[in-house]
């Protein structure tokens, strides 16, 4: 079973990269975030045509998440479900061949003065009581999606330049392994220790050809799918040519 998850960053001008990410890799599941569109303007014919269903959680200008997937989702389930009032659509999960598998797209959080940097923390801790109140940890199931964090300074070329910033430094590491302590295991480092591997390269400064990027986008798994898991790799060439993303899909490989 093949899960990627990919940050598109505008399904409107990565319309024709989607279709093709689709063709070359053919993923049971494509777990997508910054959709930027609301629903009803989604590409739902072109992946009806790529033999795709989709289950959308669109928004205009910002956000956005979806699942494509070859057989459709059961049980669809959207945002926190909880009692905060929150108009970002983050959040969408469905249930293939006996696994929950979230697209999720955390906040960014600005910079740290910013309100959108407690934000972030505070959606951090409301998906982990979601996952707390609803799923198990023995349950078979896969976050997925931009993490907006890079977990450790090899997640990271230049580890020093983003220790103090909201990607990177101590309190929203300290978030994301309070959120992994649910009994989430980020499947990369199951089979590659390796520094290097990164999923985003900004757009500015040759980010991409000088290889100065950060590892923020992730699959992570509850321990029944710790045996499945075969293969994580990055499709470094999905950021390279005309108009690329900013983030490249990482495509996680589950034994049947």
């Amino acid at each position: 079973m093949r899960v990627i998850t990919w940050n598109v960053n505008s399904v409107r001008a990565r319309h024709d990269r989607l279709l093709g990410l689709l063709a070359r890799h053919t993923p049971d599941v494509l777990c997508l975030q910054e959709l930027k569109v609301e629903d009803n303007a989604f590409p739902w014919e072109a992946v009806r045509d790529a033999g795709y269903h989709a289950a959308v959680h669109g928004q205009k200008t910002y956000n956005g998440v979806a699942l494509l997937s070859r057989e459709p989702a059961q049980d669809v389930q959207i945002g926190m479900q909880d009692d905060v009032e929150d108009t970002q659509a983050r959040l969408i999960s469905g249930v293939f061949r006996g696994i929950r598998i979230f697209s999720a797209y955390f906040p960014n959080g600005g910079d740290i003065e910013s309100p959108k940097y407690p934000y972030k923390l505070a959606w951090m801790k409301r998906l982990r009581a979601l996952l707390e109140r609803k799923f198990s940890p023995a349950m078979p199931l896969v976050l997925a999606g931009d993490f907006n964090v890079a977990f450790e300074d090899r997640d990271a070329k230049n580890p020093s330049a983003w220790r103090e910033g909201v990607l990177a430094n101590d309190e929203v590491r300290g978030a994301l392994s309070e959120l992994r302590n649910f009994g989430l295991h980020d499947s990369l480092r199951l089979r590659n220790q390796d520094a290097g591997i990164y999923s985003w390269w900004d757009y500015r400064m040759l980010g991409f050809p000088k290889n100065d990027g950060l590892r923020i986008d992730h699959l992570d798994v509850t321990v029944p799918l710790i045996p499945r898991v075969m293969d994580v790799r990055v499709d470094r060439d999905e950021r390279k040519g005309k108009q690329p993303s900013d983030h490249a899909p990482v495509i996680l490989e589950l034994a049947e």
